[in-house]
């Protein structure tokens, strides 16, 4: 059983930052791609950034330079550095695992960035 746990949302002022992290449990991790993607009201969810199990990185347009994406493999846990939010990085952030072609998903966590 695959289960994914994030952490690390909450409320901050615009220019502040947030890590989240997300530890995984069950046969998933260390091989698998590891993403976190949000979703605002209204909006469909969308990824925010990812990386493989090599390390390599990519990140949505939005986000360059403000957000870093890594993972921990001892750990068996993705963290999500967010620096100089916006108000409109506030969403709900899900963590995500993807397995044999199969999205596993966390259950969020709120991100509110208040102007």
């Amino acid at each position: 059983q695959v289960q994914l746990v994030e952490s690390g949302g909450g409320l901050v002022q615009a220019g502040g930052s947030l890590r989240l992290s997300c530890a995984a449990s069950g046969s998933i991790f260390s091989d698998n791609f590891m993403g976190w993607y949000c979703q605002a009201p209204g909006k469909q969810r969308a990824l925010v950034a990812g990386i493989t199990s090599g390390g390599n990185t990519n990140y949505a347009d939005s986000v360059k330079g403000r957000f870093f994406i890594s993972r921990d493999n001892a750990k068996n846990t993705v963290y999500l550095q967010m620096n100089s939010l916006k108000p409109e990085d506030t969403a709900v952030y899900y963590c995500a695992a993807v397995k044999s072609g199969s999205f596993f998903w966390g259950q969020g966590t709120q991100v509110t960035v208040s102007s």
